[in-house]
């Protein structure tokens, strides 16, 4: 079982309490997430032509095979990675358990959005992370061209 608390840069704000996931329906299979900020995700064309831009520029037009270390450093440099949207939430788990986020099937078919992991793990210990109080975020990829 989780226990949703948020972040502290939503605690106080009258509308947060909106951001915690909940059930819509008695039937649902889990629990509705909501996007904290308002935040734009460019589509997955930008990201790619930024890349390939940068290795033509350095290879002087020529492509080579890219490893994963090189296009881990290409991502970095660019800063072009999936969108990280913030959720303003936190999950404290049950010893031994872990939160599994993914999105909604229609995602795709109405909006073109998918999650750039496929599914998202929030291991139990993620909770109490230093860097960022536990914020779970979803990492989300635009297929569409806008």
């Amino acid at each position: 079982m989780a226990k949703f608390e948020l972040i502290s840069k939503y605690e106080g704000y009258d509308s947060a309490v909106n951001l915690f996931p909940r059930r819509k329906t008695a039937e649902s299979a889990g629990y509705d997430f909501f996007v904290a900020e308002d935040t734009i995700i460019p589509p997955m064309e930008e990201l790619q032509n930024s890349i390939f831009s940068k290795v033509l520029e350095d290879t002087d037009g020529y492509v080579y095979p890219v490893t994963l270390d090189e296009m881990g450093a290409l991502t970095k440099s660019l800063d072009t990675k999936p969108t990280l949207v913030p959720t303003g939430v936190k999950a404290q788990l049950d010893p031994g358990t872990y939160l599994e986020l993914s999105v909604r099937s229609s995602c795709p078919l109405k909006y073109w959005l998918i999650m750039a992991n496929s599914v998202g793990i929030i291991d139990g210990d993620y909770y109490k992370n230093p860097d960022n109080e536990g914020h779970i975020f979803f990492q989300v990829i635009n297929l569409s061209p806008f």
